[in-house]
Parts: structure tokens; C-alpha cells; sequence
């Protein structure tokens, strides 16, 4: 019997969520406690950090290279079984990293590790929209948000902890009793939904998307230090390019490829992707930047900066739940241009950050940037997922969490360049040790800039999004004119 056969049955959602919201969870925090351990190991595999790093990288790489096969087989096989083999992988891979001897070994378990992380990531919204019934998806997506901002919030503090205490071996083995509750939780309570049979693995595009996507964040991440104009960087971006084609040729021709280019005609899908994905540009530009100015700029001791810092994810996790249940009231696009709005005008407020700029007016200046994401994101992603034919919400699912992977990556390369950039030419000519160490007056100027330049791109989001919201009106006025042209007139007769 299909998966389309069987009645939903919502009676276990919120453990569906809880089990949903564990995975998240780990996903979100194994990356943001990890790169707080960086210093620690170098020092304990007396390494340089130029390996040391790639703890972070391959994890990152897998993750976003793996995601779209990984849906496209949770909707051959089922995605209670993808969704609970990558639990199963991502723990054992936790205990495999804290027990790695040598550096080199460390980074092949993050990549086993990835591996799950990527089954489990790549699911969460589609496990969730199965669960909940469309009236209360929004709310439902919102919650699972904002276990991404408690992920980020709790990450640098939590791994703090563990390496002034403990020892580096602990930022794993913290995830292996969430790990085995997530399992037992998924094994017991995620329904069993098969699939329709005779379905076939489009190796091929999987092949070609692969290699397009592992260029372009190759060329992304190391644009960062050579800058964009390197032969290395331009050879990987004419990789990207060379594959992103070949991949398209190749989904258009297959009769069962991994990407249907068909939902993408849907409206309301393609512009909430495109939004999403620009949100996400800004948001990981604008918290890679802040560090640096409230540290280098602002002179602020680490522990100020750790908490302004989570100004952002605070705001953001509060707000997604309220924001996804008033979307299954009101409906999605009104809500979403609204966190649109809010995020502009914070990101107009963030331009105007100066040199003597006060703790308390850095944080009420990102305090709507934070609450305009949250506003946003849930009733985009519930739009998102709402908007995907049944059968294929794994992949729309695994589309949606790789446009999150994709802007955050683009955001940071991108803005820290164009900052750097900008700080070289107000200083006029090249910085010696980088435009960190250029004067304060310098590097505000740059920043002020750089969050200009972000002003306009959020503006064009909500430009889009605004014309979509006046379309999808017209397009319901003009139904509604249509069925009252059709209906027969009614006459009251005499008594």
C-alpha cells in the first residue's frame, strides 16, 4: 500500500516533533560547539589549523552535497528509515570522534558523521508537515526554527563549558544521550509510509550534482583567504558551472530524476525559496561580521560579545512559533512579507552602527533583525513544504534546508570579501595583516557599507515577495469572479 493510500494520522505529532526537534538540535549545535573547540585542538594534536579546520569544512561539505539524494531516496524508500538510519549514524559517528587518536582520523568520522547528519537534516520539515495537519503546520515548523536558534544560542556556551571542565572529547559524547533518544523516538512514534514501487536512483544527476555543488562550496570557502579573482577559485566556479549544466540536461531527460524542475512552476514554492535563500545570505553575512566590530571596534570583553551576539537567535526563537501559528490563521504570504519588512528595517538600524555605539543600542538595533527572521522564516518554510506534491516532500525538504546551507555559505563569503574589500580601498591600498587590523574608522565605514549593500538586497526580497502577495490576491479575486460568473442566478418566487 502507498504512502497516498493511508490516511494521516496525527495523533502522534508532537512526538513526531520532539523526535524531529532532536536531530535539529544536534545538527544545529555540532557545528557551532565544534568551532569553538578549534584552538583547543590544535594544541591537542599539535596540528596547524590549517587541518584543524577541516573538522568544520568536511562536516559542512557532506552535509550540503549529500541533501538532495538523501531526499530523493526518502521518497523511494520511506523517510521514517532514512530519518532513523541517520540518527543511528550520526551518534555512533559522535562516539567515533571523541575517541579519534589523531587529527586525521577525527576528520574522516566527521565525515561519517556528516553523513547522518545530512539523512537527518535533510528530512526534519517533510517528517513535520506529514505529522501536523496543514492548519497547523506553520506553528509546528516555527517550533522546530526555533530549536535551530536554541542550537546556535546554546553551541559557544555549552562547548565553552565542556573544554574549560572536561576535555574536547566531550563536545561528542554530549550528543550521544539526545542521539539514542532521538532513535527510540523515531523507531516508536514516526509513522511507516511506503512509497510507491518501481522508482529508480538517477545516479547520473546525482553524480553531476555532487560534484557542481563540492565545487562551488569549495571555491566559496577558500575565496575567503585568495580572494574570488585566484585561478584556483575561478577553475572551481567553471567546475560549478560546467556540472550545474550538466545536472539540468540531465534531470530534464530522466523519467525519474532526483529534482522535478515541474515544482519549481509553482509560484509560491520557487518565490519562497528564492527569499528564503536571500535571508539566509544576510543573516550569516551580518553575524559573521559583528564579532569583529564588537570586538575590534567596540573593545567589548568576550563575555559582552558572546551575549550580544545572541541577541539575534533569542528574538528569532521566540517569535517562529508565535509567527507559524498566526500564518495557519491569516495565511503564509502576509506574514512572510511582514518579517520581510522587519528584517529591513533592522538592517537599516545596523547601518547605522558608529564607533560609539553602546551595548544597549547594538542590541536594540539587532533586536528586529532577529524578530524579522523569526516573523519570516516559519511561514516561509511552511509555504514552502505546503506548496510540494506528497511524494515528493523529501526532496522539498532536503531543497529546503540546502538553500539555508547555500545562503549561509554565500553570505559569508561573499560579505566578508565585499567588507574587506571596502575597508582596503578607504585605507588605500592593501592591509597589513588584513582589515581587522585596520583602524576603527576604517573598518565602520567598510561595515557600514557592506550592511548598505544588504539593505538593498533584503529590499529587493520584499520586493518579490510583495509582488507575489498582490498576485496570488489578484489570482483569488479572479477565481471568485470565475465561480460567481458560472453559478446560475437564483430567483425568489411569490407566495
Amino acid at each position: 500500500m502507498s504512502s497516498g493510500d493511508v490516511p494521516p494520522d496525527y495523533r502522534r505529532k508532537w512526538y513526531v516533533m520532539a523526535a524531529v526537534a532532536m536531530g535539529t538540535f544536534l545538527g544545529t549545535i555540532d557545528i557551532s560547539i565544534v568551532n569553538v573547540a578549534l584552538p583547543t585542538l590544535v594544541g591537542a594534536f599539535d596540528s596547524e589549523l590549517a587541518i584543524v579546520q577541516w573538522v568544520v569544512l568536511a562536516y559542512l561539505l557532506t552535509v550540503a552535497t549529500l541533501m538532495l539524494s538523501v531526499g530523493r531516496l526518502a521518497d523511494m524508500f520511506g523517510k521514517k528509515q532514512i530519518y532513523a538510519g541517520g540518527m543511528v549514524i550520526f551518534t555512533l559517528g559522535s562516539l567515533a570522534c571523541g575517541l579519534s587518536t589523531s587529527i586525521y582520523m577525527l576528520i574522516a568520522f566527521r565525515v561519517f558523521q556528516a553523513v547522518g547528519a545530512a539523512m537527518v537534516v535533510a528530512l526534519g520539515p517533510a517528517l513535520i508537515t506529514e505529522a501536523f495537519p496543514p492548519t497547523e503546520r506553520g506553528r509546528a515548523l516555527g517550533i522546530s526554527g526555533a530549536t535551530v536558534s536554541l542550537g546556535i544560542v546554546l553551541g559557544p556556551a555549552l562547548g565553552g563549558l565542556l573544554l574549560h571542565y572536561l576535555s574536547w572529547h566531550w563536545i561528542f559524547f554530549v550528543n550521544l544521550p539526545v542521539g539514542i533518544a532521538g532513535v527510540l523516538l523515531v523507531t516508536r512514534f514516526v509513522p511507516q509510509r511506503r512509497p510507491p514501487g518501481d522508482q529508480r536512483f538517477d545516479f547520473a544527476g546525482a553524480v553531476t550534482m555532487f560534484i557542481s555543488l563540492l565545487s562551488l562550496l569549495l571555491a566559496l570557502t577558500f575565496a575567503q583567504r585568495s580572494g574570488f579573482d585566484a585561478p584556483p577559485i575561478l577553475a572551481l566556479l567553471a567546475s560549478f558551472f560546467v556540472f550545474l549544466g550538466a545536472f539540468i540536461l540531465i534531470e530534464r531527460r530522466s523519467t525519474q530524476p532526483i529534482v522535478d524542475f515541474g515544482m519549481f512552476g509553482n509560484a509560491l514554492f520557487s518565490v519562497n525559496l528564492i527569499t528564503g535563500f536571500m535571508s539566509f545570505v544576510a543573516i550569516a553575512g551580518t553575524l559573521i561580521l559583528m564579532p569583529f566590530y564588537l570586538q575590534g571596534i567596540l573593545g567589548l570583553e568576550s563575555l559582552q560579545v558572546g551575549l550580544l551576539l545572541a541577541v539575534h537567535p533569542i528574538a528569532m526563537g521566540l517569535v517562529a512559533p508565535l509567527s507559524g501559528a498566526l500564518s495557519d490563521r491569516l495565511g503564509v504570504r502576509p506574514i512572510a512579507v511582514a518579517g520581510l519588512l522587519a528584517l529591513l528595517g533592522g538592517y537599516i538600524a545596523v547601518s547605522t552602527l558608529d564607533l560609539h555605539t553602546t551595548p544597549l543600542e547594538y542590541a536594540l538595533r539587532l533586536l528586529p533583525v532577529g524578530l524579522g527572521m523569526g516573523i519570516f522564516q516559519s511561514p516561509n518554510n511552511s509555504a514552502i513544504m505546503g506548496a510540494a506534491p506528497r511524494a515528493q516532500l523529501g526532496v522539498a525538504s532536503s531543497i529546503l534546508a540546502l538553500t539555508r546551507t547555500l545562503g549561509q555559505t554565500v553570505g559569508i563569503a561573499v560579505l566578508s570579501a565585499l567588507w574587506a574589500g571596502r575597508a582596503m580601498v578607504h585605507f588605500g591600498g592593501t592591509i597589513p595583516g588584513g582589515a581587522t587590523t585596520a583602524p576603527p574608522a576604517v573598518q565602520i565605514v567598510a561595515l557600514r557599507e557592506t550592511v548598505s549593500c544588504i539593505v538593498v538586497w533584503i529590499a529587493l526580497g520584499l520586493a518579490l515577495s510583495s509582488y507575489a502577495l498582490w498576485r496570488e490576491r489578484v489570482q483569488v479575486a479572479q477565481r471568485l469572479t470565475v465561480r460567481q460568473r458560472s453559478s446560475p442566478p437564483t430567483y425568489k418566487g411569490k407566495n
